[in-house]
């Protein structure tokens, strides 16, 4: 395979033999209709034509995954599953991310060849840094802010997730502080409603965070949800800025790409990528695309974190596919040494002291942030026990300790085990 084209792969179900049903994508996504047009001359499609540059046959498939696919006329039709790389020249969309992603998925997934259609992964050339800056700050940016080092960032959420003021979402934030956690964020639903307004809300979240540091010398990062119209995400940045915040957090599916390489230009904060709603993308073995592909675009637009749910989590994500996403973010993207856009992996979802032993023997470093809420503050003996169980399980873990082990010496970590 060439390196100076855009490759993505996919898995295909399809009652076509192979190489036509591949042949069809690779048209419908370039120069190609289902019959040849005046103008699509040999020179144009040599130049232009997407490339079928590999098909690993996965083997027969009994029944259709989605429904309104369709049946080779006067075949047999056999029905397989397979795994398909395409490649395209830049030339084709330019260093355009949404243009990019009109190309590698667009239209594929209504395709009536195909009952099942999956983007697995992409590759892009080297010169998409040219348009786009990737992440600012990263895993080691993002350390330098909140001052940890040699181990996961201990972050919680404000709960309940809507319906405080600001002064009570201040109040819950000072509870947090005083657990000793390192990173609070708010609730992705929590923008700027009426009874919460964004800048009066993190004017007051601030104060206390300030008054923390002053009293302990240690800046805990607080993630404010910007999310809104371009306008205002860049004015809410200025707030947070203003107040000395070292991070806001957008959703990445309400904003879009363009939208967030706006933001990331004009950012001087971390950028908290949240990814909800992306079950409807990735949810689906037959349809969508999987966290490798996505994780990947908004990396290069410029997000510095994002969720990839986490061990035994309270969503439908598997283990294996959480491990997957998490190692992929720590991943570089790109053949240029200095340009890897590596981003830091947020586990969360109903993760607590149980989940720290298996997540690091599964990932075999501490370049996460570990984001509890009931974990922290549903602990026997308080929220700073909590915090402290974490901490006590991730040193364990990273000494190969097993937690059990650890607790008879901690009575924070026996506790939140029930042991």
């Amino acid at each position: 395979m060439t390196t100076d084209r855009i490759l993505a792969s996919y898995w295909i179900e399809t009652a076509y033999p192979l190489q036509e049903a591949a042949d069809t994508m690779a048209g419908e996504q370039s120069t190609g209709t289902f019959v040849r047009v005046p103008g699509e001359t040999d020179e144009l499609r040599d130049a232009h034509a997407a490339r079928v540059e590999e098909i690993t046959d996965l083997g027969e498939v009994q029944s259709a995954s989605l429904p309104g696919s369709g049946l080779p006329k006067n075949r047999n039709a056999t029905r397989r599953a397979a795994r398909v790389t395409l490649s395209w020249p830049v030339a084709n969309m330019g260093l355009s991310l949404p243009n990019l992603l009109t190309t590698i998925a667009g239209n594929l997934s209504e395709l009536k060849a195909f009952s099942g259609l999956k983007l697995l992964d992409i590759k892009l050339p080297d010169a998409f840094l040219e348009n786009y800056q990737g992440p600012q700050f990263g895993v080691a940016g993002t350390r330098k802010l909140a001052g940890v080092y040699d181990r996961p960032i201990i972050g919680t959420i404000i709960k309940p997730s809507v319906g405080f003021s600001p002064e009570a979402t201040a109040q819950q934030v000072k509870l947090l502080l005083d657990s000793g956690v390192d990173f609070i964020k708010d609730d992705e639903l929590q923008a700027n409603g009426p009874h919460c307004p964004f800048e009066a809300r993190v004017k007051a979240v601030m104060n206390v965070i300030r008054e923390h540091r002053d009293k302990t010398g240690k800046m805990v990062m607080y993630a404010a949800n910007l999310t809104g119209e371009i306008d205002e995400m860049l004015s809410r940045h200025d707030v947070v800025l203003a107040e000395e915040g070292t991070c806001i957090m957008a959703s990445l599916n309400s904003i879009g790409l363009p939208a967030m390489k706006v933001l990331r230009a004009h950012s001087q904060l971390p950028i908290h990528g949240h990814r909800n709603g992306w079950g409807m993308l990735a949810r689906s073995p037959a349809i969508g695309m999987s966290f490798i592909a996505y994780q990947k675009l908004w990396r290069l637009a410029g997000i510095d974190h994002t969720h990839v749910n986490g061990i035994d989590n309270k969503f439908c994500e598997s283990n294996d596919s959480v491990i997957a996403s998490a190692r992929e973010c720590l991943t570089p993207m790109f053949d240029a040494p200095a340009k890897g856009c590596e981003i830091m992996p947020v586990f969360s979802s109903g993760q607590s002291v149980h989940q720290v032993e298996k997540t690091f023997q599964a990932m075999r470093t501490t370049d996460v942030m570990y984001a509890a809420g009931g974990g922290i503050m549903a602990h026997p003996m308080g929220p700073a026990a909590g915090v402290t169980a974490l901490r006590q399980a991730w040193d364990a873990a990273i000494s190969g300790i097993p937690a059990i082990q650890a607790a008879k010496d901690h009575a924070e970590l026996a506790a939140a085990l029930g042991v």
